[in-house]
């Protein structure tokens, strides 16, 4: 149940990923008949196979194509409904779809090379002055279709006038910055801003001339997945590799972090401390890939302009398997060709696994051990092999425990998920034998999954911290532990709303035998809706914390709710073993009223109210300026109010850092130190990652903003103030009760 699809063309832990690549021989039409049968029988909606869904099939391709509406003319559009959409759902179960599919893409992949042709035509020869008062739609989901060839290079030139622009605008305030810091102009090496928008243009083009048959096909069956739920998803055969990987943290691969740079190289961002790379030890920081041999052949396949996923296909491998890269590298200012040669090994993501962190809070004769855990995902391994979250929550709650924490808080911001029974054993932890969650099968058949435990592992004082990223599985334990009373849950005004139950399928374990079903690809099935054992789905709605507190998403349609075909909110019977806690043990009421006053007096609270409204206001007008003047005047104004901010902060958080230093130490606790003797004291100043070794980003340092005193930011440390409020109400309690007897 997690956002499986994760972004790897940004950054991506580079990987062999799987043995070798799969064979590119799949009959897509008969991948294509039973994706649907498959979806028939096993979705959970149930919905009929007509005309309508087949609607909803023409209407997710062409928004997976031109969501933004700057391809397709609206003739053309008016043209693919004729004669699609009512048939597509006939020609994808029982004639020829891929024709259909390839066609549209054949127009969209014709328009794209139009695009960059006049774009590259309009670098060249055009004088941008952006002197002209005129702003165009910021974002045109919503906005009407061209009408004619003439309107849709209008909509190319103004995209291009606003890349260009915005390239200018950034570089304006980062060269600003960089002065201000005493720092040398970070773009001094970098190309110009109208080549690097040019150099952008250059990705997209070479992205599309790689377009196989295979891409087409993993489009429009994305599509068509899509038209069920916003989460039932086709997958190729490398998608699923990567998927694999996301949901168990564990790969491999060489143990480098990549990065696409304007150049189109694919740049060495970080190197994993004591992998594969830093064991073989030539691979450096700030090295550019420019070419891959998959299996150290002496066969090299260019990777200038490709996605990060593609260079991720090419370095397929297995363990112990070495993988060639040909690098560049700066040596006394010139560029120098290497070769290098890694064998692959086994990489965990040690900062994808779950960490704790004890405070020793001394306040006079006071003292306090509060721990807070945080939970990125809820992973597994597919073979059983691997890590598994429950397996490590448990060794951290034990030693947690030998260390006597007075209360826990469990970090479960920006989890989107993972696995079911993962998340069902964890619960257990915090509740004890009983129901967890209830799952209803498309039959309508309710079953309560229950948590196996006699006993907690862990009965003390708990806080839960959430916020609208907080998905699926997540929403499972915040929910459970909500509805049981054993925990405060605070954040948020509402988690992502996530309440289906995925479960992925092998197509070509579905397909004739005599078939050639190598790279077929999976599906990812929605089959059940999941419901809290107070009976109510968190699907649309999520978890409404016990403390509300101001998120920047409130100011943006982010959710379940704002998804297409998204199922409906609905409630069931409570479960029939459900036995909550005493929910007068929270003291729901004195925490809401002193947190509510931190809240409103915090001046992190002040400024985030102030940005919601501002983002809420440029939401809504949804215009940018393709003025110069304009745009300047917007970027000191934004320079201007975060100067006076940075100011703020810096006085701030200098008298936090203070207070910070005379009220508590920090000790961590990975799973490396579950077994150690002293738990290692945390230094706030030492930034160092022991995991992994950066390279410096001057840009993106000089789009930081102050690190937080201690590593605890604004809502971890509105956490802990509601976690001590709540053991000094639950001691407070305790003492009158035996001052009564």
């Amino acid at each position: 149940m997690l956002n499986f699809r994760k972004l790897t063309t940004v950054v991506a832990l580079a990987a062999g990923i799987f043995s070798a690549a799969p064979a590119r021989g799949a009959d897509f039409e008969l991948v294509g008949r039973e994706l649907v049968r498959m979806l028939q029988n096993g979705h959970y909606a149930r919905l009929a196979f007509n005309e309508d869904l087949s609607r909803r099939f023409l209407e997710r391709y062409l928004d997976s194509l031109d969501g933004d509406k700057i391809y397709f003319l609206d003739r053309e559009v008016v043209e693919y409904k004729r004669r699609y959409e009512r048939v597509l759902h006939d020609r994808i179960s029982t004639k020829s779809i891929m024709p259909v599919a390839k066609s549209i893409h054949d127009v969209y992949r014709g328009r794209v090379t139009a695009r960059v042709t006049y774009v590259k035509y309009l670098l060249l020869t055009k004088e941008f002055s952006f002197e002209e008062k005129r702003s165009i739609i910021e974002d045109r989901s919503q906005a009407s279709r061209p009408t004619d060839g003439l309107e849709l290079q209008k909509l190319w030139s103004d995209n291009l006038e606003n890349l260009l622009l915005s390239e200018m605008v950034r570089r304006e305030r980062l060269k600003a910055r960089a002065l201000e810091a005493g720092k040398p102009d970070p773009f001094r090496k970098k190309p110009s801003a109208k080549k690097t928008v040019e150099l952008k243009f250059d990705r997209l083009l070479k992205a599309i001339e790689e377009m196989k048959d295979e891409d087409i096909a993993n489009y429009f069956f994305s599509a068509v997945t899509k038209a069920y739920d916003p989460h039932s998803e086709y997958f190729s055969a490398n998608e699923m590799a990567q998927f694999k990987i996301d949901v168990s943290n564990e790969l491999v691969g060489i143990g480098a972090r990549l990065d696409s740079n304007d150049n189109g190289e694919i740049e060495i961002k970080g190197i994993v401390n004591d992998g594969p790379a830093d064991r073989q030890g030539d691979l450096k920081l700030g090295d550019r890939i420019i070419a891959v041999s998959a299996r150290n052949d002496g066969k090299w396949k260019d990777v200038i302009f490709k996605s990060i996923d593609r260079v991720i296909e090419d370095v397929l491998g297995e363990e112990g398997l070495p993988v060639g890269l040909r690098v560049r590298r700066e040596v006394d200012g010139e560029d120098q060709v290497i070769d290098i040669a890694i064998p692959r090994g086994v990489v965990t993501m040690k900062d994808e696994l779950t960490t704790a962190r004890i405070y020793d809070y001394q306040q006079g004769e006071r003292s306090l051990r509060l721990a807070v855990m945080t939970i990125p995902s809820f992973y597994f391994d597919f073979d059983d092999s691997g890590s598994r979250v429950s397996v490590d929550v448990e060794r951290l709650l034990e030693r947690l425990k030998q260390e006597k924490v007075d209360g826990l808080v469990l970090d479960l911001r920006d989890n989107t998920g993972g696995s079911l029974p993962e998340v069902q054993r964890l619960t257990g932890f915090f509740t004890g034998r009983g129901p967890v969650v209830q799952v209803r099968s498309k039959s309508g058949q309710i079953r309560a999954l229950n948590s196996l435990h006699r006993k907690p592992l862990y009965d003390g004082p708990l806080i839960v911290l959430t916020n609208k990223n907080s998905a699926s599985a997540t929403e499972i334990l915040a929910g459970a532990l909500q509805d049981y009373n054993r925990a405060v849950v605070v954040g948020a005004p509402s988690t992502y709303g996530k309440g289906t139950v995925q479960k992925t399928m092998d197509i070509s374990d579905y397909m004739p035998i005599l078939a050639d079903r190598e790279g077929a690809g999976w599906l990812k099935l929605t089959f059940q809706k999941y419901y809290r054992v107070s009976g109510s789905s968190v699907q649309i709605k999520g978890v409404i914390p016990d403390l509300i507190l101001p998120d920047l998403s409130d100011a943006y349609e982010k959710g379940e709710g704002f998804k297409k075909y998204a199922l409906p909110h609905d409630i069931i019977r409570r479960s029939p073993n459900f036995k909550p806690f005493d929910r007068g043990g929270l003291f729901i009421e004195k925490l809401a009223q002193k947190s509510s006053q931190r809240v409103e007096t915090g001046q992190y609270f002040k400024y985030l109210r102030t940005d919601i409204d501002r983002a809420r206001k440029e939401r809504e007008k949804n215009l940018i300026s393709l003025n110069f003047e304009e745009r300047l005047a917007e970027l000191k104004e934004e320079e201007e109010r975060r100067a006076l901010r940075m100011q703020e902060r810096a006085e701030r958080f200098a008298e936090i850092e203070k207070k910070d230093q005379k009220e508590f130490k920090i000790y961590r606790l990975t799973l490396d130190d579950v077994n150690s003797g002293q738990l290692p004291l945390v230094d706030p100043k030492d930034e160092s990652d022991d995991y992994i070794r950066r390279a410096v980003d001057e840009i993106a340092d000089l789009e930081e903003a102050l690190k937080w005193p201690s590593g605890i930011d604004a809502i971890k440390r509105e956490g802990l103030h509601v976690l001590r409020d709540l053991i000094e109400a639950i001691e407070s309690e305790a003492i009158a009760k035996v001052d009564g007897e």
